[in-house]
């Protein structure tokens, strides 16, 4: 299983958010800085959300992210406000080795099975963001602002078999917010559709989420708050 620490951009820095909400960000410093510890500690992988983009719409922070992609070694998977094949074009262009796709995921499954037989199935990672609702979990949408209008169950079933290779599912109740990560909802998810490499994100807290969602048959898990808050470190995660 992949660690893969996260670093979230708003105005030029390192930030994390509590539960997607964007005045609740608590910053760390020069993202450059995060990105050389990462490495340093034996990352091979970072995870960057474009946090600007994300609430804009469109990708905000191009340039930023292309500088980072060419001072690190670290593989960068990308996403916030992508909603175009231009913006996929141009963070690949830019370095990124992995684009994620959100809303437009959600809202145009098409469009974003298009782009993954354009570029391949290996630089496109879906990403869907899910509350609890009525009928399990609900995706939203916007940032998490807005609601998508689907069942987690019904927007992975617009991606049939043999399409969509990876997905970062999170469970907004628990980003950023060191409570434990989401078990259960993983050991679901990988017994569905075993064809999808699952990304788990949202409340790692220990050590031991990250052992529960290996066992779970999590193919990666997103490492954001507690790293920054030392409640472990990179090279710990990265031993277990």
């Amino acid at each position: 299983m992949l660690i893969i620490p996260a670093i979230d951009l708003q105005n030029g820095a390192a930030v994390r958010l509590l539960r997607g909400a964007f005045d609740s960000a608590t910053q760390y410093g020069d993202p450059a800085e995060v990105l050389r510890g990462f490495a340093e500690a034996g990352a091979a992988w970072t995870h960057i959300v474009d946090l600007d983009g994300a609430k804009a719409g469109a990708p905000v922070q191009h340039e930023l992210i292309a500088r980072l992609a060419a001072e690190t070694d670290l593989s960068i998977q990308c996403g916030g406000g992508v909603r175009a094949r231009g913006h996929v074009e141009a963070l690949l262009a830019a370095g990124v080795a992995r684009v994620v796709v959100g809303s437009l995921a959600v809202r145009n499954p098409n469009e974003v099975l298009h782009w993954i037989a354009s570029f391949g199935a290996e630089r496109i990672c879906v990403a869907l963001d899910v509350r609890t609702g009525a009928d399990g979990w609900d995706v939203a949408t916007d940032g998490w602002a807005k609601a998508g209008g689907l069942t987690l169950n019904q927007a992975l079933g617009a991606f049939p078999p043999g399409t969509l290779r990876h997905a970062l599912v999170t469970d907004i109740s628990r980003d950023g917010a060191l409570t434990g990560s989401n078990v259960a909802l993983m050991a679901e998810l990988t017994r569905q559709r075993p064809d999808i490499a699952f990304q788990a994100s949202g409340g790692v807290a220990s050590l031991d989420d990250i052992r529960a969602q290996r066992a779970a048959g999590a193919t990666a898990i997103i490492i954001g708050r507690a790293l920054y808050e030392r409640r472990f470190t990179l090279e710990a995660a990265l031993a277990v």
